[in-house]
């Protein structure tokens, strides 16, 4: 009976652990944004777009994902959702009717780097949950990732 419990125990323990490496955290998404840039300054522009929008790729990592925009509201790539690549959204608005695109343009006139909080799908659990996003600005463009919190 002693050796049911603690391997009762043992399975709880590694669901939990597992349950909480599905969400990704504020740190890592800082690291992700860093990686995009990193690979955009090596690599240049079209093949660094290639790999962020690359859903396989090295910048997507559980319901962590990059983007990122023009100066304009234009989606230049998104590692979660291609067919955002190519539009404007300055006039996409989430659940609470905030304009968060156009908010963070706004942001990226005047900040190097910032975080922006709304609320977004949830790519992992199809939900709408709140969204940090952390986003830097280089040579015009705005590198984002966020991270989700229920």
């Amino acid at each position: 009976m002693k050796k049911v419990v603690v391997a009762c125990v043992a399975v709880f323990l590694f669901a939990c652990v597992a349950l909480a490496q599905q969400n990704g955290t504020k740190d890592e998404a800082v690291a992700l944004v860093k990686k995009a840039v990193a690979q955009y300054k090596s690599a240049g522009k079209d093949k660094a777009l290639a790999d962020i929008n690359d859903s396989k790729g090295p910048f997507v990592d559980r319901d962590l994902y990059v983007v990122v925009y023009d100066m304009e509201g234009n989606c230049l790539a998104h590692g979660a959702n291609a067919k955002q690549v190519g539009k404007n959204l300055m006039e996409l608005r989430d659940p609470d009717g905030k304009f968060f695109v156009k908010e963070r343009v706004e942001l990226g006139k005047t900040k190097d780097s910032f975080w922006q909080d709304y609320k977004f799908v949830n790519p992992v659990s199809k939900q709408i949950e709140n969204k940090s996003m952390y986003m830097e600005k280089v040579d015009g463009m705005l590198f984002g990732c966020g991270v989700y919190s229920k």
